[in-house]
């Protein structure tokens, strides 16, 4: 896909304050660096894409950005104001949600039931309390069609959607319960042509109710085709950020193959000193 692409751009306005500020993060494990000050944002309605390689750094920061790792040095504000995140359920609280590739599913489970997986609505009390059954159903039906699906009933099992699909289920279900930033761990890289698509434009939609995404990726196709921001990751540093229409493809996929060839030599010089 070019940057001409079908997907829905530019409603962020430029000067909209972040959702999530993360300033100067430096996260160390033991003597590893794994982060060395590291700033990143997202605004409402944006998808800022983090690129980079394996060992780039990614996974540790948006584990740092999830609650699950405490940064070492560095600030994360939401709306302005600073964050102390102790787990990712405090994260959750704050309004940022994860969808990872594992997408922690039960494919023999319905969607229903995986949908609200432990956050089922009831009716009556007491001894009469009991799953609102009916009320999951229909929002399930319903929230999938906003982002596209047309499920065959909400019994259905999940092991039967495709991979695309059952990454939908995750996000839906993730703004369903209040996700203002939606980080998505390279949502594209198990599926085909036709699912990336699809993915691609649930993402789309998302953004079109005002919530912030982080698109994880090394693949520089995908992530052009809906990012309005680009930062690439190498060796736990930023290599800079462009704006959608500031890069091509090419400059964007040479900065990933730069900075990972730099990383090399730098490795083959230390070998030799």
């Amino acid at each position: 896909m070019t940057q001409d692409s079908k997907f829905h751009h530019g409603d962020v306005s430029t000067d909209a304050k972040p959702i999530i500020e993360m300033i100067d993060i430096e996260k160390h494990f033991g003597n590893i660096i794994a982060l060395a000050g590291v700033s990143f944002d997202v605004k409402p309605g944006e998808c800022h894409c983090l690129l980079g390689d394996n060992g780039a750094g990614k996974s540790t920061f948006i584990k740092t950005m999830s609650g699950v790792h405490k940064p070492t040095h560095g600030t994360i504000t939401i709306d302005g104001k600073p964050m102390n995140f102790s787990s990712p359920r405090d994260a959750m609280e704050a309004g940022i949600a994860t969808v990872f590739q594992d997408l922690a599913m039960i494919p023999l489970m319905s969607v229903t039931r995986n949908f609200f997986m432990g956050r089922e609505p009831t009716i009556g009390r007491g001894p009469t309390k009991r799953m609102d059954v009916q009320k999951m159903n229909e929002t399930v039906v319903e929230e999938m069609r906003k982002m596209g699906i047309n499920l065959r009933g909400p019994d259905q099992a999940v092991g039967t959607l495709s991979g695309g699909e059952r990454q939908t289920v995750a996000i839906a279900r993730a703004v369903y319960f209040g996700a203002r930033v939606l980080i998505l761990d390279e949502p594209t890289s198990a599926l085909g042509v036709r699912q990336t698509s699809n993915v691609l434009a649930t993402i789309d939609r998302v953004r079109k109710q005002g919530v912030g995404v982080v698109f994880i990726s090394h693949n520089v196709r995908h992530a052009l085709a809906v990012g309005d921001r680009f930062t690439v990751l190498n060796r736990g540093k930023t290599l800079g950020t462009a704006k959608r229409g500031e890069i091509t493809p090419e400059a964007l996929q040479d900065l990933m193959a730069g900075g990972q060839e730099l990383a090399q030599l730098e490795g083959s010089l230390e070998g030799t000193v």
